[in-house]
């Protein structure tokens, strides 16, 4: 039998890898191109973060070196650190006039370490220990507290900050007919603080009261005198910055 003659057309084609080489290269380029993109990072705004950072902590490094910078090129508009921004200056200087008015209101509860006075990027904080406003294991605030709230009111009545008022308790388990858990003890005394802050011309919706039990101590629950202290209520006067708290000294009469 005559064995057919193989023509041109039919000898394998060996280089047909080429093609499934090239696109192979084509998708690896573009894998890199995307992990590139990815990991870019925006120097301006990694400089003004660590900037920010060395203001309130001292200098930050990363790593051991300074922090980067900026990256070269065309002018750009660069963006303020906050403590370089003239509204945020602008508002801590308000702010502080508001914990100096409430120093004067408050003065002598501070004094006797009854009421804390704090500023911070976050705002203004009054802490009022809990046997100031409220017998113990009871929500109703207590008549000789309500002339303090009332001038703390009248301070704050035409500001136009919003109010957190946060109860806080000790880690001691609450026993009587009333409140089932500290969570609700701490939240009905927040509660009767905003009701009569309220009353006192308080704009309802500047407001919001919570109840933190004792899971925010700022004592060691294991004393007696560390309790009392854990035991308070708290009202932040929010001003929308980050949170860097400051113990403000008391005042003295000249």
């Amino acid at each position: 039998m005559r064995r057919r003659r193989r023509l041109r057309s039919d000898h394998e084609n060996h280089d047909r890898w080429l093609i499934s080489y090239a696109d192979f290269i084509t998708l690896l380029f573009a894998f890199f191109v995307v992990m590139y993109a990815v990991s870019a990072v925006n120097e301006q705004k990694y400089r003004v973060v660590a900037e920010s950072l060395g203001g309130a902590f001292g200098k930050v490094t990363v790593g051991g070196q300074a922090p980067l910078a900026p990256p070269a090129g065309p002018a750009t508009h660069a963006v303020a650190p906050p403590e370089r921004n003239p509204l945020v200056q602008e508002e801590a200087a308000y702010m502080n006039e508001v914990a100096s008015g409430l120093l004067d209101v408050l003065g002598p509860l501070v004094k006797e370490g009854k009421v804390r006075i704090t500023q911070g990027r976050r705002g203004v904080s009054i802490e009022i220990n809990a046997n100031v406003l409220f017998q113990p294991g009871k929500a109703e605030l207590e008549p000789g507290s309500l002339e303090v709230l009332r001038a703390v009111a009248g301070r704050l009545r035409d500001e136009p900050f919003n109010l957190e008022i946060t109860g806080h308790t000790d880690l001691l388990p609450i026993s009587n007919s009333s409140f089932a858990s500290n969570w609700e003890l701490s939240a009905v005394r927040a509660t009767s603080v905003v009701r009569h802050l309220a009353a006192n011309g308080i704009a309802s919706e500047r407001m919001q009261a919570i109840g933190r039990e004792a899971t925010r101590p700022v004592a060691p629950n294991n004393t007696p005198e560390g309790r009392a202290r854990n035991r308070r209520v708290e009202l932040m006067i929010l001003s929308g910055l980050p949170d860097t708290l400051e113990e403000l000294p008391v005042r003295r009469a000249p």
